[in-house]
């Protein structure tokens, strides 16, 4: 892989943080960066038994499994302080989710059936050990899907903007041509930040998620 030049590395954004490609050396900041962004974007420390579930469900597969497609904001000074992880094709990833990376960590997690979740790790294991809830009727046109998040430090200050063009620049290079966003209807700072960026409401019927969309190429 080649290197990224200098003027994909460069940020607009004061303070020295940068975008680049995820390095092996940011896998333990990505799962804290995971955890103090898991409540709704809020910290989540303390709410979890195995607070490490968070990363394996939500950031390191998607490390694992793509990750051309996984980016960190550097501070400036090597540290990670926000990611924006994704797939370009949703239905491929829930299978290889569940015969590539599920076996690496279903031993730590224990499955629990639906409904019998006595707290949220329970939950998490839930959706851990049920890849294909990512295989939505409605979302056939949207093949892609993102997570990103963003230490407090560095939220609000175009970083989050900034990580998005990078994931979309490399989506738009594989012929990606949109992606969704599942998110709790209840995190409205987050439905603001995905206004902002042009993402659009998908008319999916959903007690708890709101799914938005964005045309790629």
């Amino acid at each position: 892989m080649a290197p990224e030049s200098t003027a994909e590395q460069q940020s607009p954004h004061t303070g020295g943080a940068f975008v680049r490609r995820y390095r092996d050396q940011d896998a333990e900041a990505v799962a804290d960066i995971c955890l103090r962004t898991a409540d709704a974007g809020r910290d989540a420390t303390g709410i979890y038994q195995d607070p490490a579930i968070l990363d394996h469900l939500f950031a390191a597969p998607y490390i694992a499994l793509d990750p051309e497609l996984a980016f960190v904001l550097d501070d400036g000074e090597g540290r990670a302080v926000g990611y924006v992880l994704g797939t370009d094709d949703t239905h491929r990833f829930a299978d290889r989710f569940r015969d590539e990376w599920l076996p690496r960590v279903a031993g730590r997690h224990a499955a629990a059936p639906v409904g019998d979740w006595d707290g949220p790790d329970e939950l998490m294991a839930w959706l851990l050990h049920n890849p294909d809830r990512l295989k939505v009727a409605g979302l056939e046109a949207y093949p892609g899907h993102l997570h990103i998040d963003l230490l407090p430090s560095h939220q609000r200050q175009g970083h989050g903007s900034t990580l998005l063009a990078r994931l979309v620049r490399e989506l738009a290079e594989r012929s990606t041509p949109a992606l969704h966003v599942g998110m709790l209807t209840t995190n409205t700072a987050a439905r603001k930040f995905y206004d902002r960026l042009g993402f659009h409401v998908i008319p999916i019927e959903d007690p708890a998620l709101t799914y938005l969309g964005l045309a790629v190429s």
